[in-house]
């Protein structure tokens, strides 16, 4: 074979394997972006969608949930979100964040948002849940804790064993007030009881404007206590007896979705050990500041 179209076929061969190349990049980069935002690298499907989003836990930091929430938001390709709920509370302003962007969602960008609480949805749990458009709920799930809690051990007769003494200098009659290492006074009591009862009335006015109550029907219940699934029904402090599979093919129904719904669960950060070595590590490492993080803090939280 003469060497011109010797040079000719290596062109080709290396014009096609080129090709080949480019388009099977093109192939995983689009199935990448159908996989974004699906939960352990499950294929999310194009199309109408509706996202999930478990919260789970204590709720101490809500900045991941609020992101996920705000993502979803700006996706319309999610007709609907629902929040698969199984927490015990936490925080109390953690809670009213995620509260707050929950309404936002179902009252400015009218997005259709659910709960199906699963095993629990108490205390700051039943916070985020009451802000949704509807709340399902298992049978035997446990709802409600309507209050408000805060607690700490005092050491005091700790130190006196020990030989040891507090020594606090401050500004301020209250400055100091629950300090573990003292009794508190009167005062000192009644100044943390108005601040208890004051979140506490924000818990029955976020309950009564999500669910659409009357106030004094809310404290009524708001006593702390839980009820079953069941017994929340008749309470009107859920909506329906439903497990997560009647909520998403209700909620599909709801906003038109026809068939088996597409659910899209928010991309789970990633931590390796070479983001421990070199990415920010301060959240590992005790600081001072860390270590003088021993205020009183007030939890929507069911104990």
């Amino acid at each position: 074979m003469p060497e011109e179209k010797k040079s000719r076929l290596w062109l080709w061969i290396l014009v096609g394997a080129t090709a080949f190349f480019v388009l099977l990049l093109s192939v995983f980069a689009l199935v990448g972006l159908a996989m974004r935002g699906s939960h352990g690298g499950e294929f999310a499907g194009f199309g109408d969608k509706i996202g999930v989003i478990d919260v789970e836990g204590v709720i101490l930091d809500p900045r991941t949930v609020v992101k996920q929430l705000r993502e979803f938001r700006r996706d319309d390709s999610i007709r609907a979100i629902i929040l698969h709920v199984n927490t015990p509370g936490g925080g109390a302003a953690a809670s009213q964040e995620i509260y707050s962007e929950v309404r936002r969602i179902r009252d400015e960008k009218k997005k259709k948002i659910v709960a199906s609480i699963e095993t629990l949805g108490a205390s700051g749990g039943y916070y985020i849940s009451a802000a949704t458009e509807k709340i399902y709920a298992d049978p035997a799930s446990i709802v409600g804790s309507i209050g408000v809690i805060s607690q700490w051990v005092n050491y005091e007769d700790l130190l006196k064993w020990a030989k040891l003494k507090d020594v606090t200098f401050k500004a301020g009659a209250l400055k100091d007030t629950g300090n573990p290492a003292r009794p508190m006074t009167p005062e000192e009591k009644a100044y943390f009881q108005s601040l208890i009862n004051d979140m506490h009335g924000q818990f029955i006015s976020a309950v009564a404007e999500g669910r659409k109550l009357k106030m004094d029907d809310v404290k009524k219940l708001a006593d702390g206590r839980v009820w079953t699934g069941q017994q929340a029904l008749p309470l009107k402090l859920v909506d329906q007896i439903g497990d997560f599979r009647v909520a998403v093919e209700e909620t599909a129904k709801a906003v038109g979705i026809k068939g088996e719904p597409t659910l899209v669960h928010p991309e789970k950060e990633r931590r390796t050990l070479l983001d421990l070595i070199f990415g920010d590590v301060s959240e590992y490492i005790p600081d001072r500041a860390k270590l003088l993080e021993n205020h009183v803090s007030f939890y929507y939280l069911w104990k």
